[in-house]
């Protein structure tokens, strides 16, 4: 019987639960991790991951674990798709923090070299005339008119600053140089006020007409309201990578799948970016994939292919370009293997 490690304490509950789940397979069946590697097409050590809490398995592994030891697939699939969410939501808090530390950081380290804030002097006032003390028994009264005022600093005056209109014009300038100058500016003064009328009047008749302004383009104001890294949405995302456009990860999930052979083929949907792209895990390079989206409407219909390409007789993964949709159930993905087996998804 193997011997598991603590799960980290970090780990979500529900990720926790599929965790100990796999685990009480692997233990009831009696298999080595080797023998489960072998049996389910995962190599060992991505079983070591998955079942000390590392990482979440995917799952066409959990479904090939089920069918080794005995199990039910359906309720394993529905626990996975829990632990799914779960860690998706994880991962998105965890990018949170580290945005908020990066931008804390960034502050603190414009603040060192931000610049210091100058203090004032104080102003040392000089002392005011001290009077003798008054001889003793003699009380003298003091008037106000008589009190010492107080001694001001004396502040210096600025230099009064430079006439620049004595530059501008001199004053021994020829007459008729300095008609023309004014006629110039008359004129352009004209100019710009007739400018503004015409404008003002082009606007007024618009109005009148119905005219209105020309809208930005769609794509520019999509853009503007897209999450921070993603890069397209919708059409604009057609036959783009999606791990390059920022559609992968955590904002995306699996709206259909299938095991062919020892691979699985899943169809991936983003809905952010509004498209779908087909992905296979678990396959032999030259291995394909292809994605086909529906046509709905006005729309056609649209095929993306991707290849794997790792070293031949390792485990490796792949995926298409993008294809627009709608909806997650309006796109299927194939596979087809070297050895000549074929499969498609189904939609959840």
């Amino acid at each position: 019987m193997p011997r598991w490690r603590a799960l980290p304490e970090e780990l979500d509950p529900l990720v926790g639960e599929f965790t100990e789940q796999l685990r009480r397979l692997v233990e009831r069946s009696g298999l080595r991790l080797g023998a489960v590697a072998d049996r389910t097409g995962y190599s060992k050590t991505s079983w070591e991951r998955y079942l000390n809490g590392r990482l979440l398995p995917p799952l066409g592994a959990a479904e090939a674990l089920a069918e080794v030891t005995g199990a039910d697939v359906g309720h394993l699939s529905t626990m996975w798709e829990l632990a799914e969410r779960s860690w998706s939501r994880s991962e998105l808090r965890h990018d949170v923090t580290m945005e908020a530390v990066r931008v804390a950081q960034a502050r603190a380290a414009l603040g060192e070299f931000g610049p210091s804030a100058a203090r004032p002097e104080p102003v040392r006032s000089e002392p005011l005339c001290q009077e003798a003390p008054p001889r003793p028994g003699v009380v003298r009264t003091v008037h106000a008119e008589e009190a010492p005022a107080p001694r001001v600093p004396s502040v210096p005056r600025s230099p009064r600053p430079p006439d620049y209109r004595a530059k501008a014009i001199p004053v021994g300038q020829p007459p008729r140089r300095r008609v023309a100058l004014f006629v110039t500016g008359v004129v352009g003064a004209l100019l710009i006020v007739a400018a503004a009328a015409l404008l003002l009047g082009s606007g007024g008749d618009g109005k009148r007409k119905g005219a209105t302004a020309p809208a930005a383009p769609a794509s520019v104001s999509a853009s503007a309201d897209l999450p921070t890294g993603v890069k397209c949405a919708g059409e604009s995302c057609a036959g783009k990578d999606p791990e390059a456009m920022g559609c992968g990860g955590n904002r995306a999930t699996t709206a259909g799948s299938a095991t062919v052979g020892t691979s699985y083929v899943e169809v991936r949907y983003s809905e952010v970016c509004r498209a779908a792209w087909g992905r296979i895990t678990q396959a032999a390079s030259g291995d394909a994939v292809r994605i086909n989206a529906r046509p709905s409407g006005s729309a056609p219909g649209r095929t993306e292919a991707g290849r794997v390409g790792a070293t031949p007789g390792h485990a490796a993964d792949g995926y298409t370009p993008m294809v627009t949709v709608s909806a997650p159930d309006q796109a299927t993905a194939c596979a087809t293997l070297l050895s000549g087996r074929r499969g498609c998804t189904a939609p959840r």
